[in-house]
Order: structure tokens, then C-alpha cells, then sequence
């Protein structure tokens, strides 16, 4: 058994280095930017926080901001798995896996983007309930940690053993994955909740003080992760002979449509309540929207976050949509616009005037930006070769079958030997 698996694991390995020159290129380019992320990363360990744009007063910043955004991104692999497994939709069922890999992308960018914001990286065992010294479980942050390795667990454990089954070529037990596709689903809602709730508890800071934060949550993640599951999908089906329905991605166009329209709706729902009372804690939002005192940074984020959710939202109501050339522009416009508006539009406006009224603008330095993008191209490193293992899997062209005898002696006698002895 551990041989095969071994075996299985080679294989896969194998795989994900084979591939076409646009395939090499791309995923070169990502290993550049990984490596000036890398060394950015380096330089911020040598001096310090102090060479971003985070201070006293503006504690997080757009490495929160990326934190939030993904744990949303990660959340909204449900929406594939509800549709399956609750609603028995057939055109959905094979691409599930596709999901749930996205998930598992997205919650390593997450726990990267926690790593690189602590100022000292070597004490992130303080965070580990019980191990460290972590107010467990009173503190939200220690919910936080929990809920996102157990997710990753669930994903990992979900994905894996469906794939070895498909390269085996036998059927899943579904004792032993269909439970925790349920405990997934509702796992899925609990990680984006906790994070709304990091806010929410903050007492001190009114700009979050709001009961709709989970509800925006969930509306916005369930509308940009799908949509980035759309794109995805078109990739995989223009780069590979995999079959991709335009049925499967038109009904995903129908959550995403649903999930931007709940999306926009709360959104206005917190304008009018900030503006309307005209209190002095509508004052983060005053400068968000208009500016304050002469400091007005995030205005044009804030804006163009509104107009390109407004268009997309548009753009997804109107027939033209089902046309998928006017559905990548939609999903993309969606994406940007909710990274926006849960990033640099939620994270930094809470800070800003501190409780002591403070006026301190927040803006990423050079640095910062390296980091967050060397980030984002290791998870789509891992996603393209995710993806590049899975798909042959699926088609039936990487499994035990047509596996060729000794092939495991050349890949790696030293595993071979170990897996003979322990067995």
C-alpha cells in the first residue's frame, strides 16, 4: 500500500515537470517573481517592519488586506460542492476537484500572508492553541488559526484521496470522503465568519462595528471565487483537452450573478447606515468615500471598487453575459473590484483617524508590493501544477493501468528501498 502510494506521489511528481514551452515560461515567470518576493521577504526580515508603510497607527496593511481577500477565495469552493452534493448536479460534478484545489492555493497564500506580516516570524508557534501561549479560547485569533489548518487539512485530505482513487481506478468508499464534504461545507462559511469576526470584536474600531460584516463576507467571497473558478476553467479548457461544459460555467455564472446583487446590496446598506446618522464614527468612512481634512488616499480605491462591481453586476444580469467573452469581463471586473473593496477598502479606513483622532495615511511601499506579489505567483505556481497532476488523473492518462513496470527503480531506488522495508 505505502508503495503504491509512493509510486502514485512519483508519478504525479513527474508529471507536473512535463509540459509545452508556454507551460515552462509561465511557470519560470512565476519563479522570477517568487524569488524577488523571496528576497524582498529577506530584507524585511533584516530591518524590520518599519521598511513597509505599516505603523503605529496603521497596523495592517495590504498584507491583511490579501489575508482577507483569499480566506474568501478559499471559502467559495462550497459553492462547486454544495451543487454537487447537496443538489445532485451532474454538469458540476467532475470540476468539484477544481475547486477544492483552488481552496487549497488560497489557504497557503493565507497562512504565507499571516507569516510575513508578524514581525518576528520565529514566534508564530504562539499562535498554535495549546502549544503556545495564545488566549485560547478567548481570543478570535486562535479561532482564526484553527478554522484555516482545518480547512486546509479537509481540502487536502477531500482532493487527495478522490485523485488516488481516480489513478487506481476503482470508486471512492463514500464513508470515507462524503462526511467530511459536509463538515467542509460548513467549515467553509466558518473560516471566512472568524475572519469577519477579527474585525467585528475590535470595539475600538467603529468603521467595523457592524452586524452585515460576516453577511458582506460571505456575499463578496461567494462572487470572486467562483468567478475565479470560471476563469480557471476556460484556462484549463483552452490549454488542455479536458472537457469543460459551457452549461458547467454558466451555471456557476448564475451564483456568481445571485452572490454580486446580495453583494451590492449590503454594501449600500452600509453606506446608508454610515452616512445617514452623520456620527462621529462615520468618520472612517467620510475619508474611505470622500476624503477627510485634506486626506483622501483610498478615494479613488473605494471608487473604482464601486464601478467596476456596478458594471460587473451589469454585465451578469444582462443576457450578454452567457457570452463567455462578456462573462470573463465580468468575473474579472468582480474580482478586482472586491479585492479592492475587502482589502484596502475594509483593512486601512478602520485605522483611520485612530481612536485618538489621528489622521495617518497608509500606503504600500515598494517592498510590501514585491512580497504580496511573490506570494500570489508561488499559489499560482502551486494551482497550475495542481492542476497540471489532476487533470491527466482525471482523463484517465496518468493511472496505475498504464503504469510502466520498474518505473519507481528509476525514479527513486532509495524510496524504494525504504517503502520494501517498512512493508
Amino acid at each position: 500500500m505505502i508503495k503504491n502510494y509512493f509510486r502514485f506521489l512519483l508519478r504525479c511528481a513527474r508529471i507536473a515537470l512535463v509540459g509545452d514551452w508556454r507551460y515552462h515560461l509561465w511557470l519560470g515567470w512565476l519563479a522570477v517573481i517568487c524569488l524577488l518576493g523571496l528576497n524582498a521577504w529577506c530584507k524585511q526580515l533584516v530591518h524590520g517592519l518599519i521598511i513597509t508603510g505599516m505603523s503605529d497607527q496603521v497596523s495592517w496593511g495590504v498584507y491583511i488586506a490579501n489575508f482577507t481577500f483569499l480566506v474568501g477565495v478559499a471559502a467559495a469552493a462550497v459553492m462547486l460542492v454544495i451543487p454537487v452534493y447537496v443538489y445532485k448536479n451532474k454538469e458540476l460534478h467532475d470540476l468539484v476537484i477544481f475547486g477544492e484545489l483552488l481552496a487549497v492555493s488560497a489557504i497557503i497564500m493565507c497562512l504565507l500572508f499571516v507569516t510575513v506580516d508578524l514581525g518576528r516570524p520565529d514566534r508564530f508557534w504562539h499562535m498554535i492553541p495549546v502549544i503556545g501561549k495564545f488566549n485560547f479560547p478567548g481570543s478570535m485569533l486562535s479561532w482564526d488559526v484553527i478554522v484555516l489548518n482545518g480547512y486546509l487539512i479537509l481540502n487536502l485530505h477531500i482532493c487527495g484521496y478522490l485523485l488516488y482513487t481516480q489513478y487506481q481506478g476503482r470508486a471512492p468508499s463514500k464513508w470515507f470522503y462524503i462526511p467530511f464534504v459536509f463538515v467542509g461545507i460548513v467549515w467553509a462559511v466558518s473560516i471566512h465568519t472568524v475572519t469577519a469576526f477579527l474585525y467585528v470584536g475590535l470595539g475600538g474600531r467603529p468603521f467595523w462595528n457592524s452586524a452585515i460584516v460576516g453577511p458582506r463576507f460571505l456575499a463578496s467571497a461567494f462572487t470572486a471565487g467562483p468567478a475565479l473558478i470560471i476563469l480557471a476553467l476556460q484556462i484549463i479548457r483552452r490549454t488542455t483537452d479536458y472537457h469543460v461544459t459551457d452549461r458547467a460555467l454558466l451555471t456557476l455564472r448564475s451564483i456568481v450573478q445571485v452572490s454580486m446583487l446580495v453583494n451590492v446590496f449590503l454594501l449600500l446598506n452600509e453606506v446608508f447606515k454610515e452616512f445617514y446618522t452623520g456620527d462621529l464614527h462615520a468618520s472612517s468612512a467620510r475619508y474611505l468615500f470622500l476624503g477627510l481634512h485634506g486626506h483622501h488616499a483610498l478615494v479613488p480605491w473605494i471608487w473604482t471598487a464601486i464601478a467596476f462591481n456596478l458594471i460587473s453586476m451589469t454585465l451578469l444580469l444582462l443576457p450578454l453575459s452567457r457570452s463567455l467573452r462578456w462573462l470573463d469581463l465580468a468575473c474579472v471586473l468582480a474580482i478586482v473590484g472586491i479585492w479592492i473593496e475587502k482589502g484596502m477598502g475594509l483593512v486601512v479606513p478602520g485605522f483611520v483617524p485612530t481612536p485618538l483622532g489621528e489622521l495617518v495615511e497608509y500606503t504600500p511601499t515598494l517592498n510590501e508590493t514585491l512580497i504580496c506579489l511573490g506570494i500570489w505567483a508561488f499559489g499560482l505556481m502551486c494551482y497550475t501544477i495542481f492542476l497540471r497532476m489532476s487533470v491527466p488523473i482525471l482523463q484517465g492518462k496518468l493511472s496505475k493501468a498504464n503504469e510502466t513496470p520498474g518505473e519507481i527503480n528509476r525514479v527513486c531506488p532509495a524510496i524504494q528501498s525504504r517503502t520494501a522495508t517498512s512493508t
